[in-house]
């Protein structure tokens, strides 16, 4: 069996250590960087970085909503099960509306995915909040829809749906027009639970696994 590195602090330093010599950072803002670096260590592609679309204040302002205690908002399970609560500043809820009992019905009325419909539940908690889809281009596209018709806007989008019908559209979309909303997503096919999740822990906590030795 060949050597391998066994202690956590130096997988972490070194892991981010050659995503951050590799993908350039320099070349965005610095309040970006734990984000970029997150999502490339999330996926281990460093070429992600030159897809990334993004307001420059999306950090600022998921982090302002984080800490004055607003909720995070899921499009899927496996999204809110990759929030490390333990960054989270204020014990923050995480809210996946996606298997509530009422979605199936409200799916079929509004002759959307069920995907689409957990969004429209999301009404009482979305105003200030973070939102972070990593599996579902149709509840980006819906929740964009809602936003234009006069639905509450969250303080930043994370928006990273995957896949093959829908994905590359809903977040073209929402980089050409994010509703006056600070945002990050990736543009093209690609995305995914690992990343939204990814994104939301940088945005509570950086990267504390190198900045707090």
């Amino acid at each position: 069996m060949r050597p391998y590195e066994t202690n956590p602090s130096a997988i972490y330093a070194q892991s981010f250590g050659v995503v951050q010599a590799e993908a350039r950072l320099e070349r965005f803002p610095t309040a970006l960087h734990p984000i970029i670096t997150r999502l490339i260590h999330s996926c281990g592609m460093v070429e992600i970085a030159d897809r990334l679309a993004f307001t420059p204040e999306v950090v600022f302002a998921g982090h302002h909503a984080l800490q004055s205690g607003a909720p995070i908002l899921c499009d899927c399970e496996m999204v809110g099960a990759g929030i490390i609560r333990r960054y989270l500043p204020n014990n923050n809820e995480v809210i996946v509306t996606l298997n509530d009992p009422r979605t199936p019905d409200h799916a079929k009325k509004i002759e959307n995915t069920r995907s689409a419909a957990a969004v429209e539940f999301w009404e009482p908690h979305i105003e200030g909040a973070v939102v972070a889809i990593g599996n579902a281009p149709t509840a980006l596209f819906h929740l964009l829809d809602l936003i234009d018709q006069g639905f509450p806007k969250p303080a930043a989008i994370l928006g990273f749906p995957v896949g093959f019908v829908g994905a590359a559209e809903s977040k073209a979309e929402l980089a050409a027009n994010p509703r006056n909303v600070d945002f990050i997503t990736l543009r093209g096919r690609k995305g995914g639970s690992a990343m939204a999740s990814a994104a939301v822990n940088a945005i509570a906590a950086g990267l504390p696994e190198i900045s707090n030795g």
